[in-house]
């Protein structure tokens, strides 16, 4: 009997549609007709056909009850269109405060946004930072800021790690930070260390004989005296500092933006002084990003903005209005804060210093610590006139003409070094005293602030970022009181002058 008539006109159907699918599946089908026309249907169209189909089930099935799919395309990394805080500026003062605004609270009780132009960090602050931290400064809060710092990048890992995700290595290397002064400026010396005890920090005093007992590679020819830290002084890598406050400001619940913010809409109040003098006060209701390379823009409403855009803070302030009012009235003042180019360059010196070098800082302003191991060392000094910042070249004869020759003055060994790269980077220049800006305005109630560091931010992040979540959340200053880092400062024309500037 033949085989169609066993199987019946049933099975023979089947039998035939199986057989078909098996010889579509290796391509061995015949082409199949037109249903108009007759004519073969070509290869592409019917792959054409077959992938429409899927990704049309795919979406069917997705847009079912339950399903996060949406037909409406949304741009990657657009921020949301209501945020409780808006932080502008995705440095490591930005997501330090992230965090800590994020740290006492259950995730998704407190929406947070990093807006951030430039996602590469190619050109931020941070990363392109010599890395240092000490104590050693004049001032108790710029002392007491990095004092705070240092503890918790000691126990970083208590604060940053993520689950399930390595322990963050911030190479930290404690080295210590070792001040020269000559007779003209060890007075000064003199009172900045008593002002570092007072508080806490653990400094030595050096005279010149103790400085070549410790040091037998400095030349102390025209030294008076030295100020040595002993512990929580040195330096680390700013970028695994960074990515750690990222990393947990995210896992946190805390979402990142890649954008820049074009403007604010605001809602304004005239209020009467006391002396009679009418003063208009703004309130933030919205920020406006704007996607990068593109024209797109997205309205962000929010009920605080912070102001950690570093170098380029007063722009961002300058949106707002701060800075634009009558003349001599306090709406009157800008942000002080402005960008400044400094320079940083990468040495070889074979018979160069060991691994006791800490990171020295010369009278004359040149500073160099040690790079690893292998003769590798980065040097820099702050010129006395500012290069152009409108671009981040670097000035390689400032190296040969200013920075090498003092660097071989206090270091003989230096004779042979090498360039072997450099780089530049912006510090957030706070012109009016060199000093943080850290709190609110009085006129623009709703903008806080963490600028003008002009080179310790870094350093500082931890400890600032806690006290500007502090602020927001408690009303005031509780672990450390940085009231004297306020912008009444400026406005009543007090500065808070630093003397130990590098």
């Amino acid at each position: 009997m033949s085989t169609w008539r066993r199987l019946g006109v049933r099975g023979w159907l089947t039998f035939r549609r199986v057989t078909l699918e098996h010889r579509w599946s290796y391509g061995l089908t015949m082409p199949r007709r037109s249903l108009q026309t007759g004519t073969p249907l070509p290869n592409n169209l019917i792959k054409d056909l077959k992938a429409r189909w899927t990704a049309t089930k795919e979406k069917i099935s997705l847009g079912l009850p339950g399903s996060s799919w949406s037909p409406i395309e949304v741009t990657p990394g657009l921020p949301p269109e209501r945020a409780d805080i808006v932080i502008v500026g995705g440095g490591v003062m930005g997501w330090s405060i992230a965090y800590w605004l994020t740290q006492k609270t259950k995730r998704g009780d407190l929406g947070v946004v990093v807006v951030e132009k430039d996602t590469t960090y190619s050109k931020a602050s941070t990363v392109l930072s010599a890395g240092g931290i000490r104590q050693q400064f004049s001032l108790p809060e710029n002392i007491c800021l990095s004092l705070e710092s240092a503890d918790f990048l000691r126990n970083i890992n208590d604060h940053l790690w993520v689950l399930n995700e390595d322990p963050v290595d911030l190479q930290f290397n404690q080295s210590g930070y070792l001040f020269l002064a000559n007779e003209k400026v060890a007075h000064i010396m003199e009172e900045n260390y008593k002002t570092q005890r007072s508080v806490g920090a653990k400094v030595a005093l050096l005279s010149a004989t103790q400085l070549k007992d410790k040091f037998p590679w400095i030349n102390t020819e025209d030294v008076v005296l030295a100020s040595y830290g002993l512990e929580n002084e040195g330096w680390f890598d700013p970028w695994t500092l960074l990515n750690a406050f990222r990393r947990k400001a995210i896992s946190m619940g805390v979402m990142q933006c890649a954008g820049e913010v074009t403007s604010f809409n605001h809602m304004s109040n005239v209020v009467t002084t006391v002396e009679g003098d009418q003063l208009e006060t703004k309130t933030i209701k919205s920020v406006n990003v704007r996607m990068p390379n593109s024209l797109e823009n997205q309205q962000v409403e929010c009920a605080f903005v912070i102001n950690a855009a570093g170098a380029f803070s007063a722009k961002l302030a300058e949106l707002v209005g701060m800075g634009s009012g009558p003349k001599n009235t306090i709406a009157a003042i800008p942000l002080p804060v402005e960008p400044r180019k400094r320079f940083v360059y990468v040495v070889h010196c074979p018979d160069g210093p060991g691994l006791d070098t800490p990171f020295l800082i010369d009278h004359s302003g040149v500073y160099f610590r040690r790079e690893g191991l292998g003769g590798n060392y980065i040097a820099g000094m702050s010129p006395e006139e500012e290069p152009d910042i409108t671009n981040l070249d670097v000035d390689h004869q400032f190296f040969e003409d200013k920075i090498w020759p003092n660097l071989v003055q206090r270091v003989p060994a230096f004779e042979k070094l090498k360039v072997t790269s450099a780089w530049a980077g912006y510090y957030d220049y706070n012109t009016f005293d060199q000093n943080g800006i850290v709190g609110h305005h009085p006129l623009f109630k709703n903008m806080y602030f963490a600028t003008g560091f002009s080179g310790h931010g870094l350093q500082q992040a931890p400890a600032v970022g806690r006290a500007v979540a502090e602020l927001i959340r408690d009303g005031t200053f509780k672990t450390l009181d940085l009231n004297g880092l306020g912008f009444n400062r400026i406005l009543n024309q007090e500065p808070m002058l630093e003397r130990n500037i590098v």
